[in-house]
């Protein structure tokens, strides 16, 4: 699975970001700390979209987050090649050639540094906020029970139902180990981490059908952590992050899925 047009698409949001800069297990991170009391033991991972550290509109949103009480770390997640801000308006990139450079395995270390790290820093539990490309970091990290609690908006690159829910191979007894180590990347089977999915209506990334299949693996009590899906008319892969607030349906959507975030963290983290 590779990216899309609206991966990249959007408008840049004004602010001034009011994090800092700093380097944590040798990544280049935005750190937004609140301005009050907080537990020093916890953490949020803000795992970006494509444009990381270099879009201020990411900046802005965990700026945001440290506002309601949690620390944010926001990793670069791309070694400096994250995509420039001026890509939100060029209608045009190589995404295989740049995914090749910036593959699941190579996303997990660069994760895993900052959080050995902060682990070393005495922060002893993690929740991870995947937008987009971020998704998939967050799954991988929840699978390996790395996190207590994981709140995705317009996951990319997760393959539906294949990353929720083994399935079974009629060929068991001639694959045992393939099957085993397949069963280990189901979220369903093997994360304790309550989920929240932040979907909308225009989205070739997690489409309605994909979103329906969330719902009937995951919902209805099936996963017993938690499970919980908004919707949100109107609006395009990236509402959440690049949406052009200036169109009511979008800014309802970017507003209330941060809002639905920030009680989904309070209730699980």
């Amino acid at each position: 699975m590779s990216l899309c047009s609206h991966c990249v698409a959007g408008v840049r949001h004004e602010g001034t970001p009011e994090g800092q800069f700093t380097k944590i297990g040798g990544v280049e991170s935005y750190v937004a700390t609140p301005s009050g009391d907080y537990p020093k033991d916890k953490v949020v991972l803000f795992l970006s979209d494509v444009f990381g550290i270099k879009l201020q509109n990411n900046l802005l949103l965990a700026d945001d987050y440290a506002r309601n009480g949690f620390k944010v770390v926001l990793p670069d997640l791309f070694e400096g090649d994250a995509l420039p801000e001026d890509a939100l308006n060029s209608g045009t990139f190589d995404f295989a050639t740049w995914l090749g450079k910036h593959n699941a395995e190579r996303v997990a270390g660069i994760t895993r540094d900052v959080i050995s790290a902060l682990k070393a820093e005495g922060v002893t539990s993690f929740a991870a906020i995947g937008f987009c490309f971020g998704a998939r970091p967050a799954f991988d990290l929840a699978v390996a029970n790395e996190l207590a609690a994981v709140a995705v908006a317009h996951p990319s690159l997760l393959q539906i139902p294949a990353d929720l829910e083994p399935r079974a191979d009629p060929h068991t007894h001639m694959h045992t180990r393939i099957n085993r180590r397949a069963q280990q990347q189901k979220y369903a089977s093997q994360s304790k981490a309550p989920l929240l999915i932040n979907s909308c209506e225009v989205d070739s990334q997690f489409p309605p059908e994909a979103q329906a299949k969330a719902d009937e693996i995951l919902g209805g009590g099936k996963f017993a952590p938690g499970y919980t899906r908004t919707y949100w008319d109107g609006c395009t892969h990236g509402f959440a992050v690049r949406g052009d607030i200036s169109n009511p349906k979008v800014k309802a959507g970017k507003e209330g899925a941060f809002k639905a975030t920030v009680e989904f963290l309070i209730k699980n983290f």
